[in-house]
């Protein structure tokens, strides 16, 4: 029996990710990243929110916009794993699934009542580009959702995994002092696709206006120019 159920974008995020390229690849792992929900007219009944602000958390249900296929495949490449290496689809979190839905766990930071846009979320610590839809917003309960003794597979094994960051004070002064942490921790998760070890390749990652283009050379990331983007 296939299903007609038809999913409603009720809210789109945004926040400083203008490109893929640079993404926290999980949620949670950049903290300090504000990111703002602002809901379709349709849902910004405040009392859809009532009680909300008893939560420190919440899970996102979103789109993968950006990555809609025709096809799914059964395996695929997790970057971490150096882009060599295949593992079932469902073993994963990648982009590239039988349905473009993406689930995150984010710190809830304040309920904005705007004039005009009703309640507003803000939420740090998302990984979502800038303008994806929502399907559906939910509070986390830590007695059910946080399971201490979990064993994560092959991701345990690469989840420490981190460059050295070198970042010359002629560059990292381009940048509003409220970015240069953030943009240090981006860099700091290697934002480059695993296949891609070439020491000579200049990168650029697009984040709060700002291209930051740099070098990796074995475990070390350096830095070469920062250009304010139009």
């Amino acid at each position: 029996m296939v299903s007609e159920t038809q999913f409603k974008i009720i809210a789109h995020i945004y926040n400083d990710f203008t490109a893929k390229f640079g993404i926290p690849r999980q949620s949670g792992l950049i903290s300090g990243m504000d990111s703002r929900i602002v809901f379709e007219p349709e849902y910004r009944d405040i009392n859809a929110f009532r009680g909300l602000e008893g939560y420190s958390h919440i899970w996102i249900l979103w789109e993968l916009s950006e990555a809609k296929q025709d096809e799914w495949r059964p395996m695929v490449h997790p970057p971490r794993l150096g882009g060599n290496k295949r593992m079932g689809v469902f073993a994963t979190r990648s982009p590239v699934r039988p349905n473009p839905i993406g689930l995150s766990s984010v710190r809830l930071t304040d309920i904005e009542i705007n004039p005009k846009l009703g309640p507003v979320l803000h939420v740090e610590g998302a990984d979502l580009l800038n303008g994806t839809p929502i399907y559906d917003i939910k509070p986390y309960l830590s007695y059910t959702d946080c399971h201490t003794d979990a064993v994560c597979g092959f991701a345990d094994d690469v989840r420490k995994y981190s460059l050295k960051v070198i970042f010359p004070d002629e560059w990292l002064e381009k940048l509003p002092g409220e970015h240069h942490e953030i943009v240090r921790e981006l860099l700091e998760q290697d934002p480059r696709p695993s296949y891609q070890n070439d020491e000579t390749r200049r990168y650029g990652m697009e984040y709060a206006g700002f291209d930051i283009r740099f070098k990796v050379s074995g475990d070390v990331l350096t830095v070469c120019e920062v250009v304010k983007l139009r």
